[in-house]
């Protein structure tokens, strides 16, 4: 099951460990990516702060860490191919694994419903 946040990621969270991405809008919106930039394996993040970064030929934008935890692991497939995410951003081109402190937390994000409503 697929969670949102306002900031256009998307998780699933499995076991306690939530793969994050950026929805299929939000790479829409972008345009053409040219460059990702990940966070290394064993940082920890609280909600809401910096995690990566990505660049289109439009603009630069951050990616926030949807819930606190720890990366287990990143996505070195959408470093070396940027384009990956605009092809496939809710398949192959997720960006990291966030070790979730509280799985619970996961429970307060929006559903795919409430962010389709969001974004209209």
């Amino acid at each position: 099951m697929l969670k949102f946040t306002e900031e256009h990621e998307w998780l699933k969270v499995e076991d306690g460990v939530a793969t994050v991405g950026i929805t299929e809008h939000a790479a829409g919106q972008l345009g053409d990516l040219v460059f990702v930039e990940l966070p290394e394996a064993g940082a920890t993040f609280a909600k809401g702060d910096s995690a990566a970064t990505v660049e289109s030929v439009k603009a630069a934008s951050d990616v926030y860490c949807p819930l606190d935890g720890e990366i287990i692991e990143v996505n070195q497939a959408i470093v070396d191919d940027p384009s990956l995410v605009n092809g496939d951003p809710h398949g192959a081109a997720w960006f990291f694994k966030l070790k979730l402190a509280d799985p619970r937390s996961a429970d307060g994000l929006l559903d795919e419903a409430a962010y389709k409503e969001l974004v209209g």
